[in-house]
């Protein structure tokens, strides 16, 4: 064979050798970020034979999971991703006693359950139900809760909060106080929310009965799904604070102090708050670095109060417990080594305004406050345990809750991946943001977008959030809309 020949057959053979090794190196994917979400990445990824590395900046994996040692699920029809997760790890969820399955209620220091509550305030139970039956309403309205701005009714119910629309139900003070302590406990502060935002997500959970909510305990809480997770994953790497992220032509670069991790595609699986902290190249875009200067985050700090003795007598405080005396929503938990506990979660502007205060002076003002209407918790008082949330500058807060005017800007932006980067974690879900069932859904699909991008495919979300929404106004309804909702709606 001449020369000539001899050397084209090496090249195009040597052409082919680089392509199929191309095409059969194994993809591999950093997944920035140790929470449920990332885990749950990382998890899905690995199983469809990627190599990945989870980088954590803290010392352990799991995220913003609570200090629960036995963590309240709603029911399999409610989170099929948390009980498919069960399943496959052999984690078995305990059905919950038939009391703890509704709210709780504690008025003036005396453990209420609804019926109790009422045959001693009527009016209380009254305005409770009125509220309900009105969010309900509101609910009703929204068609899909995957398009909540339909039309300019919904997009201007974004712009009010949920404090204003609740001045115009003129509800009693107990029962004001009661829906405040749900609200703020569950999302933020009524001020700090959108009324939009609460309508969609009592939409989502329409036509479910409360019983669903709270239809079993997670032995271990869910750092117990989270330590099952992460035996699976085969690099977890703690202790490791992302600073930057470069993307090039063939891949992504993350950089760890002065380490450079390499891969082909990043999840980025971390609160907006720790995503602010993170130079990106090439950069977010306006509107999404202007989307983590303002979406708003629930604020809770989350403690753990053990005493020698269970000194709220016979008072059931399980399930989730309601306080018109700003204690926040507060349940008994399972004491490990004998005496009780008390978890109490201090939500919206309850819990700001403890910022200043130490871990020590912090549980001294709750302990002042429960031992007025528990004499003796103070002296039974042994110890406690600590989630500041809200001080966390990683964590910002607890969990996303869209403030007035955010969704009409931001609806579904998260979804849409940057190059080689795809977005994950609780406040990337539509459905169920703020729970353990948005965090794994939105691992679900950051995993299946990045093997999407790898096979070539388009990936996004249904309705592209367009720049232009920077500046834009509200657009007229093309659809027909219910005549006198609104004025209805504010009287």
């Amino acid at each position: 064979m001449p020369a000539a020949w001899r050397a084209l057959a090496l090249i195009i053979v040597g052409g082919l050798s680089a392509t199929a090794l191309a095409k059969d190196k194994q993809p591999t994917a950093i997944v920035i970020g140790g929470g449920m979400a990332g885990l749950t990445s990382a998890y899905e990824l690995q199983q469809k034979g990627w190599q990945v590395t989870v980088l954590e900046a803290k010392p352990s994996i799991g995220g913003r999971s609570g200090l629960a040692a036995s963590e309240w699920v709603g029911s399999a029809k409610l989170q099929p991703s948390l009980y498919r997760y069960l399943d496959q790890f052999k984690l078995k969820a305990v059905p919950a006693p038939e009391y703890v399955r509704n709210p709780g209620y504690l008025v003036n220091g005396r453990y209420f359950s609804e019926a109790d509550l009422l045959k001693e305030a009527p009016s209380t139970v009254e305005g409770v139900k009125r509220f309900d039956k009105s969010l309900d309403d509101l609910a009703a309205s929204i068609d899909d809760p995957m398009k909540p701005l339909a039309n300019h009714t919904l997009q201007t119910l974004d712009s009010i909060s949920v404090a204003r629309w609740l001045e115009k139900l003129n509800l009693s003070p107990t029962a004001k106080a009661l829906v405040d302590q749900r609200i703020r406990s569950r999302y933020d502060e009524p001020s700090r929310l959108s009324l939009l935002y609460l309508a969609q997500q009592a939409r989502v959970y329409r036509g479910l009965p409360d019983t669903e909510m709270r239809a079993a305990r997670l032995p271990g809480g869910s750092q117990g799904l989270a330590q099952a997770m992460a035996k699976q994953i085969k690099t977890i790497k703690t202790n490791a604070r992302v600073s930057a992220i470069v993307q090039e032509q063939e891949g992504v670069t993350v950089k760890v102090g002065g380490t450079g991790y390499k891969a082909d595609y990043v999840v980025l699986a971390v609160p907006l708050p720790a995503l602010g902290k993170i130079s990106m190249t090439p950069s977010l875009s306006a509107l999404q670095l202007r989307a983590l200067k303002d979406i708003n985050y629930g604020w809770r700090d989350q403690m753990l109060l053990q005493f020698k003795k269970p000194v709220w007598g016979k008072s059931r405080l399980s399930g989730e417990v309601y306080s018109d005396q700003g204690l926040g929503m507060l349940w008994v938990e399972p004491a490990l080594k004998g005496g009780a506990n008390l978890l109490i979660n201090l939500s919206g502007d309850n819990a700001r305004l403890m910022q200043a205060f130490g871990d020590r002076q912090m549980v001294d003002q709750v302990l002042i406050r429960f031992d007025k209407h528990f004499p003796g918790a103070r002296e039974q008082f042994k110890g406690f345990e600590l989630r500041r949330y809200g001080k966390d500058a990683l964590a910002g807060g607890a969990y996303l809750a869209y403030g007035p005017g955010e969704i009409s800007l931001y609806w579904r932006m998260w979804e849409q991946p940057l190059g080689r980067v795809v977005f994950a974690g609780e406040h990337t879900d539509a459905l169920y943001p703020g729970t353990l069932e948005g965090a794994l859904r939105s691992g679900q699909r950051a995993a299946g977008q990045v093997i999407d991008l790898k096979a070539g495919k388009a990936v996004g979300p249904v309705e592209a959030v367009a720049e232009a929404k920077l500046e834009a106004a509200p657009k007229a309804s093309t659809k027909e809309e219910k005549k006198g909702f609104f004025s209805r709606l504010f009287n």
